[in-house]
């Protein structure tokens, strides 16, 4: 049958694993300048959810290879994931003990694995300026740590890409808003969600639009609140429309919150 062979497979590989494993950590003690073994033993780490060991290796390596690209990429990956790992399990924790230490350290983990990225994305972007997405990742990382100025800044190369706009208008609006700019703050949410020329998707529309509604109400601007409140109607509509039934839609997103916010990596632009 199919499904014992594929249960039969995935038993042979958890065992083959810690094997190959222990080759590897052997042939690294006996020839330390084999480049692939340390990128395999790596791997291997990673899929075990054992990143702090991974980037062990991986220091190793990039110390053998400083120049090496893959090396230091896969050095970042794991830097990112270990520091992740961290926030979820404190954050797992807390939920379990509701006390002030556990939360402390879940701020401090979530302080930490914002400034990775902003760390991350800002060596990336130094290699290779065409991986401009990650403008945007690291203008959330600076949203999460309440850098709103740094945030604001960082958006500002990819504002007029068609790729990147609605999101980073998006977070623009977010910044100016938490630092009480709420004129500027509406018009960058409205390019979020309003604009013909650049359609945004549905999930950056809908947290935008939320914001309009929510800044609008706020402020008693009752006449653009109703077209506000009827574009994120229609919005939402579109959104519940797309979600299968079993996945946790958009419109349960908090919207000053990324999508993104839990992406344990920070992917190339391919």
């Amino acid at each position: 049958m199919v499904g014992m062979d594929t249960d039969s497979d995935a038993s042979t590989e958890t065992r083959i694993k810690p094997q190959r494993r222990q080759e590897l950590e052997h042939l690294l003690k006996t020839n330390p300048t084999d480049r692939n073994a340390y990128l395999e033993l790596a791997a291997i780490y990673r899929c075990e959810s054992r990143p702090l060991e991974a980037k062990r290796v991986l220091d190793q390596a990039h110390d053998l290879f400083p120049d090496d690209l893959t090396i230091l990429w896969e050095l970042e990956e794991a830097t990112l994931a270990r520091s992740l790992q961290q926030y979820r399990g404190f954050s797992d924790l807390a939920k379990r003990l509701e006390t002030a230490e556990a939360e402390r350290e879940v701020q401090r983990s979530a302080s930490d694995w914002a400034l990775r990225r902003i760390e991350v994305c800002h060596a990336r972007l130094q290699r290779d300026p065409a991986l401009r997405h990650l403008h945007l990742a690291r203008a959330e990382a600076f949203m999460d740590v309440d850098r709103f100025e740094e945030a604001i800044e960082e958006i500002q190369p990819v504002l007029n890409s068609d790729e990147h706009s609605p999101q980073a208008h998006l977070i623009l609006g977010r910044a100016l808003l938490a630092t009480g700019k709420d004129a500027p703050a509406m018009a960058a949410l409205r390019a979020a969600s309003l604009r013909r020329a650049v359609v945004a998707p549905v999930r950056v529309r809908v947290a935008a639009l939320r914001l309009l509604c929510e800044t609008a109400e706020r402020l008693g601007v009752e006449l653009t609140l109703a077209r506000y409140r009827e574009s994120l109607h229609q919005a939402e509509h579109e959104l519940a429309n797309l979600s299968p039934p079993n996945v946790v839609s958009d419109s349960q997103i908090q919207p000053g919150r990324s999508a993104t916010d839990d992406t344990p990596t920070l992917p190339s632009s391919s």
